[in-house]
């Protein structure tokens, strides 16, 4: 296969705006990054209740849409519940992250959250990667893994205690990858508008608890100034985009692809750093961002092709499923998959 025939078979319209859907969003948690560590340094030890903003935006906007439509919700509330649980834990650990560590590192190793992504697509979702792909994401680990070493001082790092603030992120990512798939699943196959609508009430319902245990003192011994409302202004109003365009990019890419588009916000993270915050970046970065690069391009250049199934005739135009196309007795066993799938969903119409 010569380059131009792989070029018009993997390069399509599709593709092209899911990577521009990526790196925009990739750009706005650039944004959500620098703005909460402002907040941190703005002397705010208030992650919980920072989010609740954003929470509390994304209730009212897509509620009120979600109320004019006058529609029953398409899966039970306790899964919204579970939904904005682990998403809220997530930018809990993330957000106090800033506290102990740098802009930097914590934005690299948010990117841990693509290896916990593609186990759970692979065990709940049931997507499949090739060997390139793993390849790749070790790839992306073992860069990321250049930040531990070198907060742990072998090229110096900022942030009081950075070991502390890498251990929150990690765990932080675990929660944000159950988070981004729940976040799939139910958009594939149900509304995107319920989904954020739930996620920013049941959200907003448990940072409200949880900050009344853990926050209340902080937010009394604050003292408020017109530069921490409008850096939390400034989350607030990131993160509602954020949230806002998440779910396009996860219907079209999957929750691993997403996360391997956010690779790039480390970009950003680096130069706001080094304008903003007046910050030198340790050489050992450098190598770990050049590392991620070269795992995120073998990853989405030995991408398995898919197909997909047709939408059924019974209007349930949300339902998706894919199939992988490959030669051998693997094709055989997917196109009798297919077949199999047809005639469990009660389709009558021959395959051409």
């Amino acid at each position: 296969m010569n380059f131009h025939s792989w070029w018009r078979r993997h390069v399509t319209w599709k593709t092209l705006f899911v990577l521009f859907m990526g790196q925009l969003v990739s750009f706005v948690l650039a944004l959500m990054s620098f703005t909460s560590s402002l907040v941190a340094a703005l002397g705010v030890d208030a992650p919980v209740t920072q989010m609740s903003f954003t929470y509390l935006s994304l209730a009212i906007v897509y509620g009120f849409i979600l109320l004019f439509r006058r529609q029953k919700l398409h899966l039970p509330w306790y899964w919204y519940l579970l939904l904005g649980f682990v998403d809220v834990e997530g930018n809990f650990l993330v957000n106090k992250a800033y506290q102990y560590s740098s802009l930097t590192s914590v934005t690299l190793l948010d990117c841990w959250t693509i290896p916990w992504a593609i186990i759970l697509t692979y065990f709940f979702i049931g997507s499949r990667y090739s060997l390139w792909q793993y390849f790749g994401a070790v790839i992306c680990v073992v860069g990321l893994g250049l930040v531990l070493l070198s907060d742990a001082g072998v090229g110096g790092s900022g942030g009081s205690k950075p070991l502390i603030g890498d251990a929150l992120v990690i765990v932080g990512t675990i929660f944000f990858a159950m988070s981004n798939v729940g976040e799939e699943f139910c958009v594939k196959k149900k509304d995107r508008v319920e989904v954020v609508t739930m996620i920013g009430v049941f959200g907003l319902i448990v940072s409200g608890v949880q900050l009344s245990i853990l926050e209340l003192k902080e937010l009394e011994a604050t003292t408020w100034s017109t530069d921490i409302i409008l850096a939390i202004v400034g989350y607030t109003a990131s993160s509602f985009v954020f949230y806002t365009l998440t779910p396009f990019v996860l219907k079209l890419g999957g929750a691993a692809m997403f996360n391997l588009s956010l690779l790039t916000s480390d970009m950003w993270a680096v130069v706001f750093r080094i304008f903003l915050y007046r910050q030198k970046v340790d050489w050992l970065y450098y190598i770990a961002f050049a590392m991620v690069v070269i795992g995120l391009v073998i990853y989405t250049t030995t991408e398995k092709d898919t197909v997909t199934v047709p939408t059924p005739e019974d209007g349930n135009h949300n339902v998706e499923y894919e199939v992988l196309r490959d030669t051998g007795s693997e094709s055989r066993e997917a196109s009798r998959a297919y077949n199999i799938l047809k005639l469990l969903r009660g389709w009558s119409k021959p395959e051409n």
